[in-house]
């Protein structure tokens, strides 16, 4: 009985009106008034607090203060980290492949090479072995390409040439060969005499990735092809290209001489290398 006689009291006290009066603190002039209630006082602050609260999180989860929460990440930050991370992975990528690729480089040009097992007709395979078959008969196209270049003077662009992986190669002195490739002697290449002033001509389009003197070798220069394919001459009594040049086939790119202490006359030192492994040249020319 008591119990429920407090909480009908109760029920009174908040549902009982007061009037709220606002007035001029000198005067006493009445400027505002209502009534209202306990309740009616607990109903108001409760709504106020709810839109309150709905537009603090409306503003924290739809604009860019969300980002200022303490251990949330933004979609984009999470995805410039990915894609940072990938562009990382392929710059690794490319650096691995451009140092094995400048080794390679350095072994031409030291004359040095690891010992692998060295499979001729892989290699052929490698640069297109239909196109090396003895027995393959010349296009219409190839024919008149020939003619055209045997009537060429000696400061055009020569007569033999052959498709290496879509280049076509060009000769790029005429001479008799004074030694052969001999791989087993660590002769990885073709020594080809001819006078000293000759202009030597680039066996395809590239850029010179090295042109230098050596005590060895006299004037060095060294063309990159693309698609791991580097063409190399030595002992030239002059340059015509400095590095990072972009040549043209069967531009001239150096004149031959008798340069170094290797040299036992005037000649051109002729190598061709295709994924970091000799090739004889004579397979791809004609010389005497």
């Amino acid at each position: 009985m008591k119990k429920k006689k407090k909480t009908n009291e109760f029920l009174e006290a908040l549902y009982k009106q007061y009037k709220v009066v606002v007035s001029n603190d000198k005067t006493f002039e009445e400027r505002l008034s209502f009534k209202t209630t306990k309740f009616g006082v607990f109903l108001v602050a409760l709504t106020y607090t709810s839109i309150l609260i709905g537009v603090t999180a409306v503003l924290i989860f739809f604009t860019q203060l969300k980002e200022y929460v303490p251990g949330y990440s933004s979609l984009e930050l999470l995805k410039s980290s990915t894609e940072l991370s990938l562009k990382t992975d392929s710059i690794e990528r490319v650096v691995t492949l451009n140092n094995q690729y400048y080794n390679s480089i350095k072994k031409v040009l030291t004359g040095e090479l690891d010992t692998i097992a060295f499979n001729r007709d892989s290699i052929l395979n490698e640069i297109n072995k239909d196109m090396l078959l003895s027995g393959l008969s010349p296009s219409k196209e190839d024919s008149l390409l020939r003619k055209y270049i045997e009537e060429e003077d000696r400061f055009n662009l020569t007569r033999s040439q052959l498709l290496v992986e879509n280049k076509i190669l060009f000769q790029p002195v005429i001479g008799e060969i004074t030694q052969a490739f001999n791989y087993n002697e660590n002769h990885f290449a073709i020594d080809i005499a001819v006078d000293t002033g000759t202009p030597i001509k680039a066996v395809s389009d590239g850029r010179v990735v090295l042109a230098e003197w050596t005590m060895e070798t006299g004037y060095v220069i060294i063309l990159d092809h693309g698609d791991m394919l580097l063409s190399v001459y030595k002992h030239n009594s002059s340059l015509l290209k400095t590095q990072n040049e972009l040549v043209t086939a069967g531009e001239a790119i150096a004149l031959s001489g008798n340069q170094g202490t290797l040299t036992t006359g005037p000649h051109l030192h002729l190598e061709l290398w295709k994924n970091g492994a000799p090739i004889d040249p004579k397979q791809f020319f004609n010389f005497k």
